[in-house]
């Protein structure tokens, strides 16, 4: 069974599931990996979420606030023993809620066109392309997409 857990980005268990993350992306990404890493800080992330399975932490994501209407979603990552199971799903859907009682209206998000079960989840979960927002206009391996809370 999962359990979900609202935290902020100073918990140990986010953290540690970001470092995997992080690794994970490193191989992905490879030389253009610096480019996105700058972007990707979780320092005074105040919304996250980190899915346990017993008492093991597999998944996380967070948002922040991109502008006064609109949550970014970021640091989504599942420990690959545990996929496919819905707890990425799981954890969209939490973060979705939490910035919708926060009075947010959309979520968007930049994935890489190297993660196509992110793009998956994202386009299952009723997001839509959008043109590459801020620092991922015009990157070509970047994919943005948007999702209105208010139609959820």
């Amino acid at each position: 069974m999962t359990s979900l857990k609202r935290t902020a980005s100073d918990d140990n268990d986010f953290r540690t599931l970001v470092a995997l993350l992080d690794a994970d992306l490193r191989i992905r990404d490879g030389e253009e990996h610096g480019f996105y890493a700058q972007f990707n800080g979780i320092a005074a992330i105040k919304e996250v979420i980190v899915a346990y399975i017993g008492d093991e932490p597999v998944a996380c994501g967070a948002f922040k606030p991109y502008d006064a209407h609109t949550a970014e979603v970021k640091r989504m990552f599942v420990q690959p023993a545990f996929r496919g199971r819905g707890c990425a799903r799981q954890v969209l859907q939490a973060l979705e809620a939490w910035a919708a009682e926060l009075g947010f209206a959309a979520c968007i998000l930049e994935t890489g066109k190297k993660q196509p079960e992110a793009i998956r989840l994202y386009e299952k979960g009723g997001y839509h392309y959008i043109p590459n927002y801020g620092q991922y206009a015009g990157v070509e391996n970047s994919v943005c997409m948007q999702k209105n809370l208010l139609d959820a």
